[in-house]
């Protein structure tokens, strides 16, 4: 039995920057009943607030919720309110530096969409991250431009020349995401053994990312038992699933 479900976000629990549809909220509460359950992504706290805090029924076991914001870089829990336990931030060269590549690498591989929907690359202090469609664009405009992950690996390859000494990764439906060097979902998850006292092995890992160059890959590296799902709709199936195993 495990004693902790981790899951990735857009694409795993809800569809990209949308909030936990009702049955995924009450399946993260049939969770909770049997097992503590942490949140990785990329995203930043308030994303996490209106996409899964927000989302959750009364009933839910929220002392038994890890909340990891921008790859686990911050730590969410609740005590009678959300708190954070830790942030680790970029300083102000290192984000110079960060904003600049990505100016070079975009105007270098030619990926430059017709239309694009608000800012494209967010500064979320631990980590800087660029929607290539901007960060309000529609789900159905996502879900077109990289479907297959091509694009942003020949954008991730430039990235790396360009950055050596950072995290480089794949996340969402048109993101990429740069951390500090060692700063991914591993790091998080070892974080998360840290704070939660639970140990790896007593952990699983389920994302709709988990291939090389894929963020979700390195909780696999980890040698996290994990569980690759297409969409929500196969993760509620895979929640069902642990429920009833671990009953």
């Amino acid at each position: 039995m495990k004693q902790l479900v981790a899951f990735d976000l857009d694409g795993t629990l809800a569809e990209s920057k949308q909030p936990l549809k009702d049955d995924m909220g009450e399946a993260i509460a049939d969770l909770l009943g049997v097992a503590h359950v942490a949140v990785i992504s990329g995203g930043d706290w308030p994303q996490f607030e209106k996409q899964v805090a927000s989302r959750l029924p009364a009933r839910a076991d929220l002392s038994r919720l890890w909340l990891m914001p921008t790859t686990g870089t911050k730590l969410y829990v609740h005590r009678d309110r959300w708190d954070t336990v830790y942030a680790e931030l970029f300083d102000d060269r290192q984000k110079a530096r960060i904003l600049a590549a990505f100016d070079q690498a975009l105007e270098a591989t030619g990926f430059v969409p017709e239309q694009t929907w608000g800012e494209r690359i967010e500064d979320r202090g631990s980590q800087i991250t660029f929607s290539a469609l901007g960060q309000q664009a529609p789900i159905h405009a996502k879900e077109k431009w990289d479907p297959d992950f091509a694009k942003r690996r020949i954008i991730q390859a430039d990235l790396r020349d360009r950055l050596p000494g950072l995290s480089i990764n794949m996340g969402g439906a048109t993101s990429i995401d740069i951390t500090r060097e060692g700063v991914d979902k591993a790091y998080g998850l070892k974080r998360l053994r840290d704070e939660s006292k639970i140990p790896l092995e007593a952990m699983m890992f389920i994302g709709d990312a988990i291939f090389p160059g894929g963020n979700d890959y390195p909780a696999k590296e980890l040698g996290l038992d994990t569980v690759r799902v297409r969409d929500p709709e196969e993760t509620l199936a895979v929640i069902a699933a642990i429920v009833a195993c671990q009953k």
